[in-house]
């Protein structure tokens, strides 16, 4: 068994869950009473350094569950998602590859690959494992590829397509906060003022603000003749974000 303190650190990590869909955390600690399985254990707490940006600590963590079970799919996609931090495409694209070359249907593998090869400009490749990952019957969080699918199809230049997923996963879970990041800035640049002032409400009531949603606030309520909170917004962006590439864009006008 674990020391305590461990126990309870892992207990916090299942309360969290990355964006990427790295693993879903399951019951292991109930399950960990009957037997002790080190490797699960291992991986979430990687996966939870991961996602306190302790890197070195995910790391030796995931090398550690690797050691107990060198086959497990999840630890090679923890794997995959660590090395694209660190900037390692490769290693991550050989660990996604392995991924998948032992668990095939693994929509969690199929979505995290699916989007790395899409980043890398692989759109085809990406949207074929993002659409396995989206029809599933497995796959309880779809809105993850759905959204993923809609950014690949972004990049692709396909923008009715990419609103079609996003308003999908949105269907799956209104309170999604990357799609509806993503609504909020496409409904800006065409023209939907209304309804990007509508997404950039709901994103707040689930997450906070960014410099892209302060930017494209400030431009929303510009829009709509709202100066005092397009000022308020600015205000925001310059204070909270300061270095950001949007910021930037505001200073030289102030000057």
């Amino acid at each position: 068994m674990l020391p305590e303190a461990t126990q309870v650190f892992i207990r916090l990590a299942c309360g969290l869950f990355l964006a990427v869909a790295l693993t879903a955390c399951t019951s292991w600690f109930d399950k960990n009473t009957k037997r002790d399985d080190s490797a699960s254990i291992y991986l979430q707490l990687g996966v939870r350094y991961m996602d306190l940006g302790k890197l070195e600590i995910a790391k030796e963590n995931l090398q550690m569950a690797q050691e107990k079970d060198p086959n497990n799919s999840q630890v090679h996609n923890a794997f995959a998602f660590l090395y694209e931090k660190l900037n390692d495409y490769k290693l991550a694209q050989e660990n996604y590859e392995h991924a998948l070359d032992v668990s095939p249907d693994d929509w969690s593998v199929q979505n995290n690959y699916g989007r790395f090869l899409c980043d890398r400009g692989e759109y085809e490749q990406g949207m074929a494992l993002l659409t396995q990952a989206i029809s599933t019957q497995l796959n309880d969080r779809q809105w993850l590829a759905l959204t993923n699918a809609g950014r690949c199809q972004l990049a692709m230049k396909q923008q009715q397509s990419a609103k079609a997923y996003f308003k999908q996963a949105l269907i799956l879970n209104n309170t999604y906060a990357p799609a509806l990041l993503e609504m909020q800035k496409m409904s800006y640049l065409s023209g939907e003022y209304w309804a990007a002032k509508g997404y950039l409400q709901r994103y707040l009531s689930v997450a906070d603000h960014t410099s892209g949603t302060l930017w494209f606030g400030m431009q929303t309520e510009r829009a709509l003749g709202n100066q005092a909170l397009a000022k308020e917004y600015q205000n925001l962006l310059l204070e909270k974000f300061p270095l950001s590439d949007e910021a930037k864009q505001i200073k030289p006008v102030l000057q």
